[in-house]
């Protein structure tokens, strides 16, 4: 029995080796964050992490280094503000964009450009469009679209 191997030796199109924008979804609601991850990866855009324990959140931005953090404001324990604080004091995550996400405030307040605790937020219920505008408008200009 005679057997074939197939290699390839050639390098991937630049096209395809850039990476997409790490997106970490940090929300005690597993739906939410498995809807939200499972609609922005299909856009094709971007690779998206969910988190849905506010203690482990700082650990895992850690481990993902994500390019954009979406943070619920209103959870259990250890709420997003604290979490943002703790985000914000780490010197490798320090630059990290976080929006906030929040039921708290409406979809006007979101849209007059105000912030909380100086990071930009977004209103929920959010349609996909609408997460999607949100993150391109706060993702760093460095990160590549694909």
């Amino acid at each position: 029995m005679s057997r074939i191997i197939e290699a390839n030796f050639f390098l991937p199109a630049f096209e395809a080796i850039k990476e997409k924008p790490r997106i970490l979804i940090i929300d005690n609601n597993r739906d939410f964050t498995y809807s939200a991850k499972v609609a922005l990866e299909r856009t094709g855009r971007y690779s998206v992490w969910e988190e849905n324990e506010p203690a482990r959140a700082h650990q895992t931005a850690q481990r993902v280094k994500p390019d954009l953090i979406l943070l619920d404001i209103a959870m259990p324990e250890t709420d997003g503000g604290e979490v943002a604080a703790r985000i914000e004091s780490d010197p490798t995550l320090r630059r990290t964009p976080v929006v906030f996400l929040t039921a708290l405030v409406t979809k006007a307040e979101a849209r007059s450009g105000l912030e909380i605790q100086g990071h930009p937020y977004l209103a929920k219920p959010i349609s996909i469009p609408e997460l999607v505008a949100g993150i391109e408008r706060n993702l760093p200009a460095h990160v590549p679209f694909s």
